[in-house]
């Protein structure tokens, strides 16, 4: 049985569960109520009274039910994956050299066996057999793989498949009689709601920590591979190199593992979002002070929704339209102007600049009409009740006081654009220089990770393990942009709150 069945047979028990917990507490609270009557309404005790509504009495047995089976499932399932593994470990030859290469392959073969297994055929005593069934249900095999593979690939689809049905079995006896714990507890005094609302909150809980802990996970493993590569690198070489030849030894360096200079790769990345944050703040701040000082609500009720569309278009339409239309226009403009010898190239910073400007209209726009709108309206009263014209007030009253939001929201898109990298691939290209002239190509941090982690290479030499250096200088900058921009957008709030 598979484990989405057995995960559809321990809801359904949770949703009967949760009825027949509702009926019953509705049940007791019916007699309890009709044993007052009985009494002629005089004085009872309090148990006759129910601490909870019957639906948090239907919701705790759903819980039990639910909670406890699926939490031993997944353990199962994970269990019983690390099970398999070690015993293909350990039915390996001893001759074998590159184990996790061999067990993978073995998976391979495992999958195909399944595969042909669902179309009635028996299990093929070769590989070549093997690989004729598969190749006709549109799997392929290794051809690395050898016959004694099937062997050990058949016993690990049947240890697989009875670990998993002893699992199922032991999950679903376990949603039973956790569902049937809980019914049987129904009182009318029981605090259901206490223990449902505790549960609720150590869910939360649990949600905020596995993204706390997720975050300390990447930040962990970039760290780690980040010092595997200062190892072999050395850090000036790094931060302060002017040359980025990762692939190659570069003359005169005197070493084989090239020049890893952050320097150009730096370079590129504020340029390219300097360029796009000119060409989309004034843009983006004229859209938002319209919006929040001029438009009726009729025009800003539809203008709004369709400027924040830009905002729900991928990045990689945004790159082919920098590549196939905006850049070979700029470049035919610019040979009419000069004489037919165009000075802008098809991929630019220009060209990645205008293209990521028109993606952060929306993000500016979006964040400086919040903190407009956020300005009290007294300020705006008393400054045109002392005289004031609407562009006075906006100018002289709202854009001063909006400003520390403002500038925190700059920042916050600043950091976005640093971060962007598909727009960046297509449009600027992924030439690493040092030049200050928009009309030529440059390229980005997050594109060359790109680059250095394409392809079947192992994380063993300085070519791929820079990759994690510049992920974590990428994560550092943006960290430390992000938290400056939340601490202005927070001491602007704490000002007017």
């Amino acid at each position: 049985m598979s484990a989405f069945w057995v995960l559809m047979i321990i809801l359904c028990i949770g949703a009967v569960g949760y009825f027949l917990g509702a009926q019953r507490a509705q049940g007791q609270g019916a007699a309890a109520l009709a044993d007052r009557h009985d009494r002629n309404a005089q004085p009872i005790a309090n148990k006759l009274f129910a601490h909870s509504l019957p639906r948090y009495h239907g919701w705790l047995v759903f819980i039990f039910a639910t909670i406890p089976a699926l939490l031993v499932l997944l353990v199962w399932s994970a269990g019983t994956s690390y099970m398999v593994e070690q015993n293909i470990r350990a039915a390996l030859p001893a001759e074998t050299t590159s184990q996790s290469l061999v067990v993978g392959m073995v998976h391979r073969v495992a999958d195909a066996l399944d595969v042909v297994a669902a179309t009635g055929a028996p299990v093929p005593a070769t590989l070549d057999e093997l690989r004729t069934l598969a190749s006709a249900q549109g799997v392929l095999v290794a051809t690395e793989a050898q016959d004694y593979m099937i062997g050990l690939a058949s016993a690990a689809n049947r240890q697989a498949a009875l670990a998993r049905t002893i699992g199922a079995v032991v999950s679903i006896i376990l949603a039973l009689g956790g569902a049937a714990y809980a019914f049987s507890r129904i009182r009318l005094r029981l605090r259901a709601r206490n223990q449902v609302e505790s549960v609720i909150l150590w869910t939360l809980l649990g949600a905020s920590t596995i993204a706390i802990l997720t975050t300390v996970g990447i930040v962990l493993s970039m760290l780690s591979e980040t010092i595997h590569f200062f190892s072999e690198i050395n850090p000036v070489n790094f931060f302060f190199g002017t040359v980025w030849d990762p692939r190659f030894a570069a003359a005169g360096s005197g070493g084989a593992e090239g020049q890893f200079g952050l320097i150009p790769l730096l370079a590129g990345t504020l340029y390219i979002a300097f360029v796009s944050m000119l060409f989309a703040v004034p843009v983006g701040l004229m859209a938002a002070v319209y919006m929040g000082e001029y438009a009726s609500p009729r025009v800003r009720a539809t203008v709004k929704p369709l400027l924040e569309l830009l905002a729900g278009i991928p990045t990689i339409v945004y790159g082919i339209f920098a590549m196939v239309t905006l850049g070979p226009f700029l470049r035919d403009l610019s040979a009419a102007l000069a004489g037919g010898t165009p000075f802008i190239q098809a991929q630019s910073v220009l060209t990645a600049g205008l293209v990521m400007g028109v993606m952060l209209i929306p993000v500016v726009s979006s964040l400086s009409d919040d903190v407009i709108t956020a300005v009290p309206r007294a300020m705006r009263d008393g400054s045109l009740a002392l005289g004031a014209t609407r562009s006075e007030t906006i100018t002289k009253v709202i854009l001063p006081a909006a400003l520390p939001g403002i500038v925190g929201a700059l920042l916050l898109t600043a950091s976005r654009a640093i971060g962007e990298t598909m727009i960046v691939v297509l449009a600027a290209g992924v030439a690493a220089r040092l030049t200050i002239n928009p009309f030529e190509a440059m390229t980005t941090i997050t594109v060359k990770i790109v680059n250095q982690l394409t392809g079947d290479l192992e994380f063993n030499s300085p070519q791929t393990l820079v990759a994690f250096a510049l992920g974590l200088t990428l994560f550092v900058l943006t960290l430390c942009m992000n938290v400056y921009a939340l601490y202005i957008v927070r001491k602007y709030r704490e000002q007017y709150e």
